[in-house]
């Protein structure tokens, strides 16, 4: 079967159907704007200069010469100052970015001209670089194509889907196919130098493999095949089993339990989650079962730990609540939330009514700080705020959420927490003030 048979066949580019084609310039990305083109796709192309050597604009000059002949609309981006560190995995979040800038309006999907060769190396590249099943199932055919990088994000860009319809071809027949048609392409030199993973690999394993077996890569991409197939097998064994609980999860079959927690990791962080199964002897004991306790796992993932159940949480914590003026009487806002605060003589007595006199005219909201303390009701003595959260199971993430009523220096009041024995109702007691908390229906993430 010819390769626009076998494309045409995967259903991946259809005719009329929008598409951003991904185009560098070199076979594969030509080929596939070619064949977007003889499908009769609606077909705009994006090329992003990088700018990382000096003949890059000749590139972009090149793009611009095919999309003239082929009569598709071309964007040309800049790819900017490369940041520190893997320059490709920069240039890959760029061309992306930009890619899902250019198709949200459209409500395009975005293509690239990844080919069977390039899952090989990517599977080989990964079972080198990290340990974990999702080394061996490679590139998927459909999926999302990321925003791009938080600081260049166009913050009405989303991520779109994502389709790389020449996984069953390969270099090879990418290359002929060009031949054929007649169409030029250009070869990055980049591709050929040994300073990167990939190309090392290109030049080195991929041969010596070939000089064992004729067929290994035919080899690898029918392994990946079934594997992605039982895939589908293990994927339903986790739904059926998957929880957050770190004592059935403990109870499970060690392998069951390390895709369970790999699943929770995956959903917190779609594609950005670093494989985790070496972890999840230290993921099941974290916390012990009580209280509260933190693991960071790279990749700006972190695990969490809370009176024995995990969730898994990206980025840094939410910073805290700025402070606010209550008067007494008065409201005032707090985190998303509102508090309350009426004053009477005969209020009903519940969590949040105090005496009156004891409190100062106004008073002082805001949110926990390390070090805090208060003379509890009832309990005696001094008790460190943070020890009255573990006592009341207040999860981490909320802490920085509760209203912390200060009166004169002085803690007063923590919604569900406590009560200060200062501010307790007595026989003395005259007026009362009786505060109320009404949180954020829905907290921020």
């Amino acid at each position: 079967m010819s390769v626009e048979a076998r494309v045409r066949a995967g259903g991946l580019l259809r005719a009329r159907a929008p598409v951003v084609v991904l185009l560098s310039g070199g076979r594969d990305s030509v080929c596939l704007l070619d064949l977007a083109v003889r499908i009769g796709c609606e077909v705009h192309a994006l090329h992003v200069d990088h700018g990382l050597r000096p003949d890059s604009g000749e590139d972009a000059a090149f793009c611009a010469d095919l999309c003239a002949d082929l009569n598709v609309e071309l964007t040309v981006r800049l790819g900017g100052d490369p940041e520190p560190g893997n320059v490709q995995d920069w240039a890959r979040k760029r061309r992306y970015g930009a890619a899902s800038e250019l198709a949200t309006p459209l409500g395009a999907v975005v293509a690239t001209g990844h080919t069977a060769t390039d899952q090989v190396e990517t599977v080989l590249y990964r079972l080198a670089a990290s340990p974990g099943r999702r080394a061996l199932l490679g590139m998927a055919a459909e999926g999302r194509a990321p925003a791009g990088p938080p600081g260049d994000r166009d913050p009405s860009a989303a991520a779109v889907p994502l389709v790389r319809p020449l996984l069953a071809v390969t270099r090879e027949e990418t290359t002929a196919y060009c031949t054929e048609r007649g169409l030029p392409y250009r070869e990055d030199p980049s591709n050929a130098s040994d300073a990167y993973a990939r190309t090392r690999l290109r030049a080195g394993l991929l041969p010596a493999l070939r000089a064992i077996h004729p067929a290994a890569e035919a080899n690898v991409l029918r392994t990946l095949a079934l594997l992605r197939d039982e895939a589908e097998v293990l994927d339903a064994a986790v739904e059926a089993a998957l929880t957050d609980e770190q004592a059935a999860l403990a109870a499970m079959p060690p392998a069951l339990a390390r895709l369970c927690l790999q699943r929770l990791a995956d959903e917190a962080a779609p594609g950005a989650a670093p494989a985790i199964g070496e972890r999840a002897a230290e993921l099941l004991a974290l916390g012990g079962g009580a209280g509260t306790a933190a693991l960071d796992l790279g990749g700006g993932l972190r695990a969490v730990a809370e009176y024995g159940r995990l969730r898994f949480e990206r980025g840094e914590p939410a910073p805290a609540a700025a402070a606010a003026r209550l008067e007494v009487p008065g409201r005032a806002s707090f985190a998303g939330g509102e508090l309350t605060c009426e004053v009477g003589a005969g209020l009903a007595i519940a969590d949040g009514t105090l005496d009156r006199a004891a409190l100062a005219p106004a008073l002082e909201v805001r949110a926990w700080r390390p070090g805090d303390r208060m003379r509890p009701l009832g309990l005696g003595g001094s008790r460190s705020l943070q020890d009255l959260f573990t006592d009341r199971k207040v999860p981490r993430e909320r802490r920085a959420r509760t209203p912390v009523v200060v009166s004169g220096g002085e803690i007063a009041w923590v919604p569900g927490v406590a009560t200060g024995e200062r501010f307790r109702i007595g026989e003395r007691t005259r007026r009362t003030a009786r505060l109320a908390w009404l949180p954020p229906s829905d907290p921020p993430t």
